[in-house]
């Protein structure tokens, strides 16, 4: 039993690691292809609009409730990693590697969720914990790219999709194989459709889905676009930046305060800890252009470290309060809707992020992100109790 959760930690980060391999290779395959500079938000908005496109058809279909999680989980992972080996193709144009970017997205919808819900399956204490590492994974994976990118920066940029694709079958295989089904796993005898409108009418359940929301407003938009953000202050003020480790470090230190967040769920609540650290994110918000504007690069990598670390620590403190107000029988369906429309709200924040960049002084960019945290605690403090939650 001790060695379930590391193996899905693993295989969450393996198969994960898809995610921002577009991103991560954009510069080049945008210099080859000779793409718009918009195209940075089209790419990104292609596998969120094709994540949730896929998370609502597994919820429809209660998918992770109905069949085995760990063969779903393997299944996604493979064809994920199709879907994103088929960019490195020669002679594709814009339009076919947004195509393939959505599948990727549409199959990472049997990844992200399905391991919360294995992970919901096998430990019911201690929930904040396994999630906490969960979600890291996630970070971890998705800021993996550039990683692998400043790296190999002497390779064609096509050896990032391949690594990460096959990094992406090996995790597959690694839940199929290692993880069985969970001792807590309650299927669904029967597909239920309206589960999709019925945990929306419990109140503890809405009141944490809405913290979600505003909280992933934030967090995809500033991940897309922080390569950008960083590239224009070092051109303003002169500095040298690796834009990719840069990138890869602020994003990966996400995945340490994910899984600083689970283990502090075991003394503290997890609302508590979703508060200040969406209060944290929604700050540096506001902060973000007095912090642009000044000249010192220490002070400017210092804050985006601390912002790094904010932005994510919220994240499986929200999808532990989800899980743990939802009907048990419906868990994985519960997750994997709150995740569909998160990433819906994604889309909009990123688009506008990308109709913004050109018209805005850089300066500005991430302050429209705020209003996020702030919606998000508004809604999350009037309808979350302490005492309406069990600790984990």
């Amino acid at each position: 039993m001790k060695h379930i959760l590391p193996i899905i930690v693993i295989a969450q980060f393996l198969s994960t690691s898809l995610w921002f391999a577009g991103n991560a290779v954009l510069p080049d395959m945008a210099a080859e292809l000779d793409l718009a500079p918009a195209f940075l938000g089209n790419l990104t908005s292609a596998v969120q609009l094709g994540f949730i496109t896929g998370t609502l058809l597994f919820a429809i279909l209660t998918v992770a409730d109905k069949f085995s999680p760990s063969k779903v989980f393997l299944l996604s992972a493979l064809l994920a990693a199709l879907f994103n080996l088929a960019i490195s193709m020669k002679g594709l144009n814009g339009i076919q590697i947004l195509l393939l970017r959505f599948g990727t997205g549409f199959f990472l919808a049997g990844i992200y969720p399905v391991g919360m819900k294995i992970a919901s399956d096998y430990f019911q204490k201690g929930l904040g914990k396994s999630l906490g590492l969960l979600v890291g994974a996630l970070v971890l994976g998705t800021a993996f790219p550039h990683l692998v990118r400043s790296m190999t920066e002497a390779l064609p940029w096509r050896f990032v999709l391949h690594a990460t694709s096959a990094l992406s079958v090996f995790g597959g295989f690694l839940i199929w194989i290692a993880v069985p089904n969970g001792p807590y796993r309650k299927p669904s005898q029967a597909f239920d459709f309206t589960v999709f409108f019925k945990v929306f009418q419990i109140k503890s359940f809405r009141s944490a889905a809405l913290g979600y929301f505003g909280h992933m407003w934030e967090l995809y938009a500033f991940w897309a676009f922080l390569p950008v953000f960083i590239q224009q202050y070092g051109r303003l003020y002169g500095h040298e930046l690796n834009i990719s480790f840069t990138s890869f470090a602020i994003i990966g230190l996400g995945g340490l305060s994910c899984a600083m967040g689970g283990y502090l769920s075991e003394k503290f609540h997890p609302s508590q800890i979703a508060k200040f650290a969406l209060s944290t994110s929604g700050i540096c918000c506001f902060l973000s252009p007095l912090i642009f504007t000044q000249p010192f690069s220490l002070i400017f990598l210092l804050f985006l470290m601390v912002w790094g670390l904010a932005i994510t620590a919220d994240s499986p403190m929200f999808s532990t309060l989800v899980a743990q107000n939802a009907p048990e029988q419906n868990r994985g369906t519960a997750l994997t809707i709150v995740n569909s429309l998160g990433f819906g709200i994604s889309i909009l924040s990123i688009q506008l992020l990308n109709i913004l960049n050109p018209l805005l002084d850089p300066s500005f960019l991430f302050l429209i992100l705020g209003m996020g945290p702030v919606i998000g605690l508004f809604y999350f403090v009037r309808g979350i109790s302490i005492k309406a939650i069990p600790k984990n």
